[in-house]
């Protein structure tokens, strides 16, 4: 691999350590612009996304080793050289000689002495859970509170893992999880749908080929990401039955009880995908998802109207924490009256609650929670 491609992976980990850059914008931007070969270009991504992932492991096997504050460049270089010998499989001599290559100059001896202390070293079995998976304190112990030790680091150890993509017979690239959810709405010909958090389109498109001559209504509050559903729905072919609405999905510009099935694929933290976004796992709060569970509240209060009668209110985040999935559905199999929950799918679905949980392990997919209720 070549010393450009290094270098990229360098500049990029910079960015999203110090100019919190988000590492699915920046890296596809910076590629763009290098004019590296596919082969490269593939590995940039892995170094950028893999370093990312395993950040917390990386610097907990550095710290022997690493006795004083060091400048974000050099600290982002020590982190490759580390991910490209522990994870990568790039053979010792290789990974360290690159890496000192890319180093800045001023710290380059100090990288190569680092680097090969930790060779010689070998790799530490590190005691911690948090290092050793590379995760927040506070995500391990939410997960093993919410789910069980078992489920909970099979789970994180399985969002260590990269993403496989998948693309639909349209062409849109899209987890299973997202599609399966996108099936037990249940739609049929003719239905009316609205999808309230739409952006950018997944879930909305998949429905669009299935109801024939019906329509599905696809909000989002901002108008950038509202032209992404109409350019999705036009790549999918679906631009027909689409219709892209700017709107807020707490007080919807749409009709009361004018829709066969509502989807609320509400914002989340995201940890059921950590796998895919590597940086989120650093840059979600434990204050996060309790907000984002009284948003989810207050989202399906006001597409509970929506519904018309004997219609489907559907519930969906690609979160797998306990307060934003089952304690949300409870709160709204407790309130939202005229509203009875339905029956949790089968496999690789279970239980959970008043809905049903996806854990990333089961399916090789990211982890997903769903609740339907049906208007009676």
């Amino acid at each position: 691999m070549s010393a450009d491609a290094r270098r990229l992976a360098c500049d990029a980990l910079v960015r999203i350590d110090e100019g919190e850059a988000y590492a699915n914008i920046v890296v596809p931007a910076m590629l763009d612009r290098s004019g590296l070969d596919a082969r490269d270009r593939r590995f940039v991504t892995e170094l950028v996304y893999g370093t990312t992932r395993m950040q917390r492991a990386l610097d907990a096997t550095l710290a022997p080793h690493v006795q004083r504050d060091i400048e974000p460049v050099v600290r982002a270089a020590l982190r490759l050289g580390v991910y490209q010998l522990h994870y990568a499989g790039v053979l010792p001599h290789a990974a360290v000689n690159a890496t000192v290559a890319i180093a800045p100059k001023r710290a380059q001896g100090f990288v190569n002495a680092v680097l090969r202390r930790v060779t010689e070293a070998g790799p530490r079995e590190l005691a911690d859970v948090g290092d050793r998976l590379s995760y927040p304190d506070w995500i391990v112990q939410q997960l093993r509170s919410d789910l069980g030790d078992e489920d909970a680091f099979a789970a994180l150890e399985a969002m260590n893992v990269p993403p496989r993509p998948h693309e639909r017979d349209d062409g849109y690239i899209q987890d299973p999880a997202s599609g399966w959810v996108a099936g037990l709405v249940d739609a049929s010909l003719g239905h009316r749908i609205a999808d309230v958090c739409a952006a950018p389109a997944g879930k909305a498109t998949a429905l669009a080929h299935v109801i024939g001559d019906g329509v599905v209504v696809a909000c989002d509050i901002r108008p950038h990401r509202t032209g992404l559903i109409k350019s999705n729905a036009e790549r999918t072919g679906t631009s027909d039955v689409v219709v892209p609405v700017v709107g807020d999905a707490a007080t919807p510009p749409l009709r009361r009880q004018s829709f066969d099935r509502v989807l609320v694929d509400a914002p989340c933290s995201g940890l059921g995908v950590l796998h895919r976004r590597p940086d989120a796992r650093w840059r979600v709060h434990p204050e996060v998802p309790p907000a984002l569970a009284e948003q989810s509240r207050a989202l399906l209060r006001a597409a509970a109207e929506l519904v018309a009668h004997d219609g489907m209110l559907v519930f969906s985040v690609c979160t797998i924490n306990a307060t934003e999935t089952s304690e949300v559905a409870g709160w709204a199999a407790r309130e939202l009256h005229g509203f009875s929950p339905l029956p949790a799918p089968g496999g690789p679905w279970r239980p959970h609650g008043h809905g049903a949980l996806l854990l990333p392990q089961v399916a090789g997919t990211d982890g997903m929670f769903i609740a339907r209720f049906h208007r009676t």
